[in-house]
């Protein structure tokens, strides 16, 4: 058996290396996709000075969870006022980066809805038109700068769709730990919650491999160790740049494997209980290592290397680990029974990020 890793994401890491824009976007025409607190905090502006009449439209007012009633409009006038630009960059955490992914896959009518219904049809398909995408995370937990998914999501509608194409690998990544400097505790938590159970949602896969197991054991050390000295101590740029690139390395790992039962589960969460989606993906993070410990031989290998050989210990050690950043690990803390919990366990197991579980067959 030959095991397989493939990432096409040019990958950019260091302190300051967002000053590297420029010399990428030369002779280009850009478009930027940010949050609304970018410009308080100088970062347009900061931009702005690197690329100079380059820079020729700014979409800043990305919310957390693209929802398709704010992209509709988002995504026609990007492409009715900036339909002729070379390359879109994104600056911000996941929820940029996923709204700059739907945003550079144009379809032939200029529609925001006739995206929706090729997302909606569930079939491969090649978009009439797309542009070139630069990622640059400001958090350390997406990894959407180094995959090609991006999740969208219909709240009224209690729907998701998830975007991948070959487009929509970033053709750059940079990861400025730098940026993350002025990030909140609360959102430093969530993100680095993200970025371990992309980690550890590719190891107890049926897609992971020694090469991403590489990748993932080494981001879940990190993290296990880094994250609460970094909650203590946010301005340290050590600690930043430490979890900036674990979460790099977790998004690696989960580029080849997908992510599985903790996240299917987390799409429930959000959408029918508005739990924001760092916590939504980690909370059951025990519970699911739990159902995957003594499924695969190679995966328990792999698990043990990581908490050693005593499943209950185990467990206690991420359960203490979420308890020590005031995350809640139960169901019932965020409102769901235990007959309603276990029905939202057995429809995620069939979900299509289920499915990439270790024990969705055996269950």
């Amino acid at each position: 058996m030959t095991d397989r890793f493939h990432n096409p994401v040019d990958t950019r890491f260091g302190w300051g290396s967002l000053a590297q824009l420029a010399e990428l976007t030369e002779h280009q025409t850009v478009a930027l996709v940010t949050f609304p607190e970018a410009r308080s905090l100088g970062l347009v502006d900061r931009i702005q000075a690197l690329l100079g009449e380059r820079l020729v439209y700014i979409v800043d007012d990305v919310q957390p969870n693209p929802d398709v009633a704010q992209l509709r409009g988002t995504y026609e006038r990007f492409w009715q006022q900036a339909g002729e630009c070379h390359t879109v960059i994104a600056v911000g955490g996941g929820s940029a980066i996923d709204t700059a992914k739907a945003l550079i896959v144009g379809t032939a009518s200029g529609t925001f809805d006739e995206l929706l219904g090729l997302l909606a049809s569930g079939k491969p398909f090649v978009p009439a038109r797309s542009k070139v995408l630069i990622a640059a995370p400001t958090t350390a937990g997406t990894g959407s700068e180094v995959t090609p998914w991006a999740t969208i999501w219909d709240c009224a509608s209690l729907k998701k769709y998830s975007l991948h194409l070959e487009c929509t690998w970033p053709t750059v990544a940079i990861i400025d730990p730098q940026l993350m400097l002025t990030v909140p505790g609360s959102v430093t938590i969530s993100t680095g919650l993200d970025a371990l159970s992309h980690a550890l949602e590719s190891v107890w896969n049926i897609n992971a491999n020694p090469i991403s197991d590489t990748f993932a054991i080494s981001a879940i050390e990190d993290i296990l160790e880094c994250l609460p000295r970094l909650h203590q101590n946010l301005s340290d740029p050590q600690l930043r740049s430490r979890m900036a690139l674990a979460a790099l390395k977790a998004g690696l790992a989960f580029s080849n494997t997908k992510t599985a039962l903790a996240h299917s589960i987390s799409y429930e969460m959000t959408l029918h209980y508005g739990l924001p989606h760092g916590i939504a993906c980690s909370f059951t993070l025990p519970l699911v290592l739990g159902l995957a410990w003594g499924r695969d031989a190679a995966r328990d290998q792999t698990l043990q290397r990581i908490f050693g050989n005593d499943l209950l210990q185990a467990q206690a050690k991420l359960r203490g680990f979420l308890h020590s950043l005031q995350v809640k690990t139960e169901f019932t803390d965020y409102g769901v029974s235990p007959s309603n919990a276990e029905a939202m366990i057995q429809f995620a197991m069939q979900g299509a990020r289920g499915k990439n579980f270790i024990g969705t067959q055996a269950a």
